[in-house]
């Protein structure tokens, strides 16, 4: 039997162990083994270990954490058609079935009967994963695997919001993105490539802000207490005609919401805090509160392609497998810019 590398959750509030364990292979028709390029470390993965994720998961410990992957297809299951061994992939986060009403209309992030890998199945800090056919996207040849591995979650989160958000912007609108990090820099980017509205960026961090006007915002805010008064300025008084809020919580919420114009969409990506708006106020300025959950299999491939040409890019910081202490705690003391990824 042949075994991997796995970096394992072995228990709650305790480190993450590498261990040794079987390479999986493909057990249905329709399974693909991809051969790890490159696994994202994401901040989720920092909750799965502090056991927020325990009871809605059900997951059954150990098992391997990881689920923004990328690679090349290493083994097929007889009916797979759409790729082959060799193919450089990326993995949407989820195993679909196809058959439920979510995924016939191409929401499959909603599949009734879907498994997540790296949060309730074997995930990919390792050096092989098993997935599914519906799962993998076929990667541009100017793409590799280690750089572009997180735009298969945090890429595809903010993909996901921006997208929605930009179906009803016009080029007299103005959209708030509230948060330039690991997720917000990439919203930035795609709103900019698809959509005409004039982009307003606001973030803590002067370099984050920074950032976010070379890659495409119009407009900077530095988040030191006079942000709202900042974006009213920038928009004539009366607000924007859509938020997207990519931090969700320290109070960013309260102040999206004044940030808001009437009738405006309020686009809920990071999480954390409650949103605290008086039922009257939603109904006599008419806005919407719109909440956003990873993304789609077409949200992926319409991301791969804008990656494909240059539109986005993502910023990472690389990691040998067997390094992932250090990319963990480098991600929970703050000191990594744009993603951390292992590689195998």
């Amino acid at each position: 039997m042949r075994t991997m590398r796995a970096v394992r959750v072995v228990g709650y509030h305790e480190d993450l162990r590498l261990e040794e364990v079987p390479v999986p292979e493909p057990e249905g028709p329709f399974d693909v083994v991809v051969k790890i390029g490159g696994a994202g470390v994401c901040r989720t993965d920092l909750h799965i270990l502090e056991g927020q994720w325990a009871d809605r998961s059900g997951v059954r410990l150990p098992y391997t954490i990881g689920h923004e992957n990328a690679g090349w297809v290493h083994a097929t299951g007889s009916a797979v058609a759409n790729v082959a061994e060799g193919d450089k992939v990326i993995v949407h986060p989820m195993i679909t079935c196809g058959l439920c009403r979510a995924c016939r209309a191409g929401d499959d992030v909603h599949c009734e009967d879907g498994r997540f890998p790296g949060i309730d199945t074997d995930g990919g800090y390792a050096d092989y994963l098993r997935t599914s056919a519906r799962s993998v996207v076929k990667l541009d040849g100017s793409l590799e695997p280690a750089d572009v591995a997180a735009f298969a979650d945090a890429g595809l989160t903010a993909y996901h919001a921006a997208a929605k958000a930009a179906r009803r912007l016009t080029p007299r609108d103005r959209c708030v993105v509230i948060g330039a990090g690991g997720l917000g820099h990439i919203g930035v980017q795609v709103l900019k490539a698809i959509s005409p509205a004039e982009l307003i960026v606001v973030d803590r961090n002067p370099e984050a802000v920074e950032l976010a006007k070379s890659i495409g915002a119009d407009h900077g805010v530095v988040a030191d207490g006079g942000q709202v008064e900042a974006v009213l300025d920038l928009t004539g008084g009366h607000g924007a005609e859509a938020v997207v809020d990519f931090v969700g919580e320290g109070g960013a919420t309260s102040e999206g919401v004044r940030m808001l114009r009437r009738a405006g969409e309020y686009h809920v990506v990071g999480y954390g805090e409650n949103i605290d708006v008086p039922t009257i106020d939603i109904i006599s300025r008419e806005i919407g509160f719109i909440g956003n959950l990873v993304g789609s299999y077409n949200d992926l491939c319409d991301l791969m392609a804008l990656a494909a040409r240059g539109a986005v890019t993502l910023h990472t910081r690389k990691y040998a497998l067997e390094d992932f202490q250090s990319a963990v705690d480098d991600l929970e003391a703050g000191r990594v810019r744009g993603r951390a990824i292992l590689v195998p």
